[in-house]
């Protein structure tokens, strides 16, 4: 086997979990559920403790507890009112030395939402099949598969914020106007609530001393590499606490961030989640509750204006422990754009919100996401590869493109294989629609729809790849998968300009689902953070 060919073999291998036995508790490989649930009450105990249950009726409902939800909840008791914010998934610990989350590269129920498949995603990427979600557990990474493009998405407490890789960036002027298209004032988010989100979540880029530590030496060589081929990389913000860090570098913490980890959840904390800022804040004015297991199945609004929330209580085994019917006077949907959309659409189909209007389930898009793996270096670098994003690039020779150089997670070695992320202004959109047979949402999305991002990301790789003799061009496109789900109830359209969902007074939209299918060549939870920090103060100033 020549030098390159071994460099690519064992990258692959790497890739599909020759170190995860070094960087995760161990787990059973073959084994019943009863079996392996009892592990996960050894590794996690926090997670079965019996959870609380919101009251019959409160003023305030908020289902989720991602970004728009956290920020919603948080805006609202500090103006007074009681708020129970519902979240299906579990609230998971944080410790610096007990390895809570499961392996990036190969999960097991604490990764996979109760046995969703992987492997599909993985499989794509590497050309290896790879089996997993071999039990039904409520892990924190949720998995919808559709025709033609699969969703990635957050499930506990914090939602999106366990499981994004903690970029942070504001898009750019023009790009973000291309996709509001005027409903909101770029002036104002960026004077105003980009700089408040920012600040609430912790906001920075990555420090010197990080950037030149072994464990990001895969970034130093994609910026090298971005910098032959004429790219000025911009340093990307993100949401991680440095100083934990640190301490994973200097052995006073379990690894996890500097081994890759981001995709499963930080154990230790290196993750700056909504745990750790809006929901905690929320917490301490001693009117928000969480409620954790807790899936909405369905919303009904009766003819004296309350809102009738229609929930199912699951034990992380996934044993449904109660089923229950709460009011509430105003709920705020922040279930995700997948979530959020899949109670509108069934909502209209059903005639439980018989207003809504035909917008709802319309504008969804993927966020322009490309992922291409593997780049592989002539030369492996000593350490490992740390999961948060040091810079980005950009490139407008044609559709906007924005590439982002992520971690080969759990690799205790880095043998020279480098992961980059596409983020393409693309315009092309699907649908979200109920399908009553199943009494599910299915996302109608285009085949071969993401066609143009793959082209875009593509050329923009193969310029930096062809800049140098120390990368070989990206081997694999993939774009029929998104961590990025954004519209399906698109502000200013299926709602007001500040969320309102038209037709139905008290009921409001504040999530991803309210961004038009893109983030304006941008990683969006900032952009959700802050427009929903627009949108509450409007509410709240209003009263309605």
């Amino acid at each position: 086997m020549d030098r390159r060919a071994f460099i690519r073999s064992s990258a692959l291998g790497a890739t599909l979990g020759v170190a995860s036995v070094l960087t995760a508790a161990p787990s059973p490989t073959v084994a019943d559920d009863d079996t392996l649930a009892a592990f996960y009450r050894t590794v996690v105990p926090e997670i079965f403790a019996p959870l609380p249950d919101p009251p019959q009726h409160c003023p305030t409902i908020v289902i989720g507890s991602g970004f728009g939800g956290a920020v919603s909840a948080l805006r609202l008791a500090e103006a007074d009112a009681e708020v129970a914010v519902l979240e299906r998934g579990s609230r998971w610990p944080n410790d610096p030395w007990r390895d809570v989350f499961s392996s990036e590269t190969l999960p097991d129920g604490r990764g996979i939402w109760h046995r969703d498949s992987f492997s599909d995603v993985l499989g794509s990427i590497t050309g290896v099949p790879v089996p997993l979600g071999v039990d039904d557990f409520g892990g924190v990474l949720c998995i919808d598969n559709y025709p033609n493009m699969r969703v990635l998405r957050g499930a506990a407490v914090g939602g999106g914020s366990i499981v994004y890789t903690g970029v942070s960036v504001q898009p750019e002027r023009r790009f973000f106007d291309a996709v509001f298209a005027g409903v909101v004032d770029y002036g104002e988010m960026n004077d105003v609530y980009y700089p408040l989100a920012r600040r609430t979540l912790r906001v920075s880029a990555m420090p010197d001393d990080i950037y030149h530590s072994p464990a990001f030496a895969h970034s130093r060589a994609w910026d090298a590499a971005a910098r032959r081929a004429g790219y000025l990389p911009l340093p990307s913000e993100s949401t991680w606490n440095w100083n934990v860090l640190r301490d994973e570098l200097a052995g006073r913490s379990r690894p996890s961030a500097t081994i890759g980890r981001s995709t499963m959840g930080n154990s230790n904390a290196a993750k700056i989640d909504l745990n750790q800022t809006y929901l905690r804040h929320a917490e301490n004015t001693g009117r928000v509750r969480i409620y954790p297991g807790h899936t909405v199945n369905s919303i009904v609004q009766e003819r004296d204006r309350r809102f009738s929330v229609h929930t199912t209580k699951l034990a992380p085994t996934g044993q449904v422990l109660r089923t229950r019917t709460l009011t509430c006077d105003r709920l705020f949907l922040a279930a995700g754009s997948i979530g959020t959309t899949e109670l509108l659409v069934r909502a209209r189909a059903t005639g439980t919100l018989s207003n809504l209007n035909e917008h709802i389930g319309a504008g969804w898009g993927p966020n322009g996401n490309v992922v291409m793996a593997p780049w592989t270096l002539d030369t492996p670098m000593l350490g490992t590869q740390g999961a948060a994003v040091a810079s980005r690039l950009l490139d407008e020779s044609g559709t906007p493109t924005v590439l982002e150089n992520f971690s080969v997670p759990g690799v205790p070695v880095d043998v020279g294989l480098l992961v980059v992320i596409g983020l393409v202004l693309d315009d092309t959109r699907g649908t979200i629609r109920y399908d009553p047979s199943t009494d599910r949402a299915i996302l109608d999305w285009p085949d071969q729809g993401g066609a143009a991002s793959i082209a875009a990301a593509g050329a923009v790789s193969s310029r930096v790849a062809a800049a140098g003799v120390s990368l070989l061009p990206a081997t694999a496109g993939y774009a029929a998968a998104s961590s990025h789900p954004l519209g399906g109830a698109v502000i200013g359209r299926a709602t007001d300009h500040y969320g309102r969902v038209h037709g139905h007074p008290g009921l409001y939209v504040v999530d991803g689902a309210a961004i038009p299918g893109n983030a304006g060549a941008a990683n969006p939870s900032l952009t959700i953070t802050a427009l929903a920090e627009r949108n509450i103060e409007q509410i709240i100033r209003d009263g309605r």
